[in-house]
């Protein structure tokens, strides 16, 4: 299952995601927001940081407007390592080497089908483990307090 979540400038995006996911028979689990109301990003980034740390859902995504609001209140999330991309080689890679849990975009940095080529990519690449096992060993103590 994926969450999803954004804030109002996000919303359009979420849309096209939300839209994408159905046509590929993904569940998801939509957080929020619902409408293109102004709310605060921090929210909602927070929701689904939640709902990928304990399990419920197994990888995010969210939008914003620049993606990277909502990347830092997900990243607040213990157990949460959220990525900011604009591009296919970063949303692949974070997942090969960062085992990133959730994908943020920018609504007001990419467009719907560079968007959609993110998504897909970032849900269909697994992590690479090995040497990339130890690193986030270490994003974990840092969440620990350990270092």
């Amino acid at each position: 299952m994926i969450a999803l979540g954004s804030d109002h400038a996000g919303f359009p995006l979420k849309e096209e995601i939300r839209a994408y996911l159905d046509s590929k028979g993904i569940a998801y689990k939509d957080y929020g927001t619902y409408s293109c109301d102004s709310v605060n990003y921090a929210l909602f980034g927070a929701k689904v940081g939640k709902a990928v740390a304990v399990g419920e859902c197994e990888k995010g995504i969210l939008c914003c407007g620049t993606g990277i609001g909502i990347s830092i209140a997900a990243n607040k999330v213990p157990g949460v390592r959220a990525a900011c991309c604009s591009d296919y080689f970063s949303a692949k890679y974070t997942r090969l080497h960062n085992d990133a849990n959730i994908l943020c975009m920018g609504a007001r940095v990419v467009g719907a089908g560079l968007a959609l080529e993110l998504v897909d990519v970032f849900l269909n690449t697994a992590f690479e483990g090995g040497r990339h096992a130890d690193r986030i060993a270490v994003f974990e103590q840092i969440e620990k307090g350990e270092l």
